[in-house]
């Protein structure tokens, strides 16, 4: 029954092998130095490339736009080399990889930014607390971003996106979810600007398309996807009308002719916030033309009936690719899945273990065999 998620998929310019996606998972092992790939996020790709697509881990753009303790950036030439190898051992399995920008806005802690407050679509603060190297902090209350904070950090997008093309990704994804900047702009909870990025949706869509824009300008629309939160509060990020402005997002995502948009919709023990709010897929695939992938809590028979329904085009799986490195291989014969290791220690502290240590079915079965 899971034949459907085994049909080649055209997402613009890339071929994908399959439908099984492995979604963007945030995993802090870019340790040593700070904020550069090695070695072992090496290992940890290559394993993964027989999924269709790999969308990497959320990526900074600018040191301003990265709170992440051990995540990966893209503005150096150090960082540009170190990713080199990374796709380039994906190139070698047969798999594809897109690089998946981020700027964090209100979510980066002053730590990372000399004591400085982070920069977002207008002055909020974040709930809750930051993760940095010094333990849990609260959020400080963001500085609204002038035009010229605009201007830059749209140059910072395209600079991203020319270092991701020089380290030779097969294209790149706008983080536009979970409550990091692009979505600070997009919603109205924490958009409160009067000038032409604010108010109506059409306007809080803005930022959004200035941005893609300046991303399809480096790579051209066939290789440019983005990702979105539509469905309910993430990370203290809301919208009065979730419809009008994800409607309008879905419009400019058609009008620019992106590769893909994916978008993640979480059940009721979703990583950033359960949400029982109504789904704005439908509406979105009603506007937006191009392949759509659906994110969050799907099993292997879930996603196949959703993309033979033709709900959507593919699936995006997420923790499932933490324990389990040849997923699309499971599926396809039916095996069982490896139990997540499903502490945060594994997900995110700078170790091999929880990260590059999750055997293959094929290394299982040969386990096996030798101690019987």
């Amino acid at each position: 029954m899971h034949e459907v998620l085994f049909q080649p998929l055209e997402l613009g310019a890339m071929t994908a092998k399959n439908r099984i996606f492995m979604a963007p998972l945030t995993r802090g092992r870019a340790a040593d130095p700070m904020f550069t790939p090695n070695k072992m996020m090496e290992t940890y790709y290559r394993q993964r490339a027989n999924a269709g697509l790999i969308l990497t881990e959320a990526t900074g753009i600018s040191r301003e736009g990265l709170g992440w303790p051990s995540a990966p950036g893209i503005w150096s030439d150090e960082q540009v080399e170190a990713w080199t190898p990374i796709t380039q051992a994906v190139h070698d399995e047969g798999g594809l990889i897109v690089m998946q920008l981020w700027h964090m806005g209100r979510l980066v802690h002053p730590y990372f930014l000399d004591g400085n407050p982070p920069v977002s679509a207008s002055a909020t603060k974040a709930p809750g607390e930051a993760h940095t190297p010094i333990g849990k902090q609260e959020y400080a209350e963001a500085r609204a971003m002038t035009k010229e904070d605009i201007e830059r950090t749209i140059a910072d997008y395209r600079h991203a996106a020319e270092n991701a093309k020089k380290a030779g990704f097969d294209g790149v994804q706008l983080h536009g979810a979970n409550g990091y900047l692009i979505d600070q702009f997009l919603r109205d909870s924490s958009n409160l600007r009067t000038d032409e990025y604010g108010g109506p949706p059409e306007n809080r869509v803005r930022f959004m398309r200035e941005v893609l824009e300046a991303l399809i300008d480096v790579w051209g629309a066939d290789r440019v996807g983005i990702r979105l939160s539509p469905n309910g509060e993430t990370q203290g990020v809301d919208d009065s009308d979730p419809a009008a402005t994800f409607g309008e997002a879905a419009r400019v995502c058609e009008e620019l002719g992106l590769a893909f948009v994916e978008l993640r919709e979480p059940g009721p023990d979703g990583t950033f916030g359960a949400t029982d709010v109504p789904k704005q897929s439908p509406l979105i695939r009603e506007i937006y033309s191009g392949p759509l992938v659906l994110n969050s809590d799907y099993d292997a028979d879930q996603a196949a009936a959703d993309v033979a329904s033709g709900k959507c085009d593919a699936v995006s799986f997420g923790r499932p690719y933490i324990s389990n490195p040849d997923l699309a291989t499971r599926i396809k014969v039916g095996a069982h899945f490896n139990p997540n290791k499903d502490v945060p220690k594994s997900w995110y502290f700078p170790i091999p273990e929880g990260y590059i240590d999750y055997p293959t079915l094929e290394e299982e079965q040969a386990a096996a065999s030798s101690a019987a």
